[in-house]
């Protein structure tokens, strides 16, 4: 990067942590560290809960996302806006009403206290390993441009979040996200702005468009129908989106405590409901953008070299080796299809402008095309050989690698500030909710002695730095994840989602139900349901979307809950009987 992109690289992250300490500066309570006092207008409460759910991964992943597989990844979010209203009329009054600090305070009203344990144990274990993921994400940035090692990068980056979480707590969290979020819309927009001015000239947002479309990448909705029949593996499709998305949005948003600490901020039960209804509006243009950035950088590459492989690190490690001349062979024959592609592109723009057909030239690009993704699949695979135990895929470096080679002076350090600013937002709020969930439902309750509102104070911030170096350790086993970062969040959540929500759905609806033993048998069991049924799909035994574990999970839990509940009503039956 140039001094410029330095400047405001560090001026932009070191305002944003100034005016996160100085409003935070009242805040010496647990209430304070952990609500904000609930004090917070529904705009506020907006922001956050959009800043906590869109990390440096959203920034960073989702447009590689796109242009690898295209638009359909969007139909993940079908489900959140209906999962929005659900929230607002049944779990959001419960939780105002009941004036708690974290979600699972509710069950031991309802049930019992090991219920209540297991359900935040679940989500303390889900959070913290999500987490690490995330601090993850902005240690590939620090990585790529100073050339560190990504272990040291993580350590870097860890403690810097660790130090930003501690100082300001919930407060500082909410505030600064208010100008994260303006800083991070206006940055992407940008880069946009610029990509489609970067076409040639003549070419238009339109006509990047219609590119994509040729080669399926506007797959904006898709069934999962295919001549056999629907395809239960397939990730991203409309009904997996609006069944297997509302599930785990209801989950996310209705009992992960990084989200429920988010409304619980609110000065009421009207805005914690304006806050979550606006976001359920709001989330779905806002992926749909994040994406289309992505379709566009595939437009782009039509006309511009695309790199062979996007994380330029590995190739200069790998080009080092043995392998180096196979590889420099495999690229060579790589840019002779990119030139055909582009000259190809550029030609059949030329032939539509004049209204001819331009048959034989799209023939000719899609054969490129493919020749060209074969090269890739050969060039990782080479790239595996000479440096056996590394992660080959480079779907989380090719925006990043966009704005590295292509974008402006100045507009480089901005775009890197915002994926910095994406991830102190949602990892701050993370470890904040970690720290919550642990001093809320296991230190105070565990603990034989009680401490005044200081002392909780001072051990919530003790707690919060457990969290951190838990979320850094995690972090350090991420480079072998194998899957688009966002992909794998996303993936490790469905795990526990489902039978998290399915507690909570019990003591929501099934108000017969009182036995807090049947809920967490039932909740065991259902956690051991889905945990097989992605082992197997990892084998190859059953094909099956994640999505779908979340409603697996959930149901499990409500009619396994029910079952035990029938059992027992019938074994009392039955000796009343006797």
């Amino acid at each position: 990067m140039s001094q410029l992109d330095w400047i405001v690289l560090i001026v932009t992250l070191s305002g944003i942590i100034l005016f996160g300490l100085y409003k935070s500066k009242s805040t010496h309570d647990v209430d304070g560290y952990f609500l904000s006092n609930r004090s917070l207008p529904w705009g506020l409460v907006l922001l956050s809960i959009m800043g906590t759910q869109a990390s440096a991964i959203t920034f960073l992943a989702a447009p590689g996302q796109a242009y690898t597989d295209g638009m359909r990844f969007v139909q993940y979010y079908f489900g959140l806006p209906i999962a929005m209203v659900v929230l607002c009329i049944f779990f959001v009054p419960i939780f105002s009403k009941l004036k708690i600090y974290t979600a699972y305070e509710y069950l031991e009203t309802r049930f019992d206290n090991k219920t209540r344990s297991l359900t935040s144990f679940l989500f303390l274990l889900q959070r913290g390993l999500s987490t690490g993921i995330s601090i993850f994400a902005p240690s590939i940035i620090l990585s790529s441009l100073l050339g560190w090692n990504i272990y040291w990068t993580n350590l870097v980056m860890g403690g810097l979040l660790i130090i930003y979480t501690i100082s300001g707590g919930a407060k500082a969290v909410a505030y600064t996200q208010q100008l994260q979020l303006i800083i991070i819309f206006a940055g992407m927009f940008l880069a946009g702005s610029i990509l489609v001015n970067m076409l040639p000239e003549g070419m238009g947002f339109s006509d990047a468009l219609y590119i994509a479309g040729d080669f399926g990448k506007l797959n904006v909705i898709t069934t999962g129908f295919t001549n056999d029949g629907f395809n239960w593996s397939d990730q991203y499709n409309i009904f997996s989106g609006i069944v297997g998305g509302f599930f785990l949005a209801l989950s996310y948003f209705g009992t992960d405590q990084s989200q429920v600490g988010r409304y619980l901020t609110a000065k009421s039960l009207t805005q914690s409901r304006m806050g979550l209804l606006m976001n359920g509006l709001v989330k779905i243009p806002m992926q749909f953008f994040i994406l289309l950035l992505g379709v566009l950088l595939f437009s782009f590459y039509q006309f511009n070299k695309a790199p062979i492989f996007f994380n330029q690190s590995l190739v200069t490690m790998a080009s080092q080796t043995k392998y180096g001349a196979t590889l420099n062979h495999i690229e060579q024959e790589y840019n002779k299809q990119i030139s055909i592609i582009s000259n190809g592109q550029k030609e059949k723009n030329i032939l539509q402008k004049q209204n001819q057909s331009p048959v034989g030239v799209e023939t000719s690009i899609q054969f490129a095309n493919k020749t060209a993704d074969s090269l890739r699949k050969e060039y990782k695979k080479t790239i595996a050989k000479s440096l056996p135990g590394v992660d080959t895929n480079d779907t989380n470096y090719i925006f990043l690698r966009f704005v590295m080679d292509y974008l402006p002076v100045g507009l480089v350090g901005l775009l890197i500030a915002i994926i910095f600013l994406a991830a102190w937002g949602s990892i701050a709020a993370a470890l904040n909710a970690l720290a919550s969930s642990t001093v809320i439902d296991f230190h105070r309750r565990f603990s034989k002695k009680s401490n005044s509102n200081e002392k909780e104070y001072s051990i919530s911030k003790w707690y919060t730095l457990a969290w951190g170096v838990f979320c850094i350790i995690v972090a350090m086993f991420t480079y072998q994840i194998g899957n688009s970062l966002i992909e794998a969040v996303n993936i490790l959540g469905s795990l526990f989602y489902g039978v998290i929500l399915g507690v909570f759905l019990v003591a929501f609806f099934l108000k017969k139900i009182t036995n807090g033993t049947f809920v967490f048998i039932a909740a065991l069991l259902a956690e051991v349901i889905v945990l097989s049924v992605f082992a197997m799909t990892k084998f190859g035994v059953i094909q099956l979307g994640f999505l779908w574990l979340n409603p697996i999970g959930a149901i499990s839990v409500l009619l396994l809950t029910l079952l035990l509940n029938a059992i027992s009503q019938q074994k009392n039956l039955f000796q009343r009987s006797n």
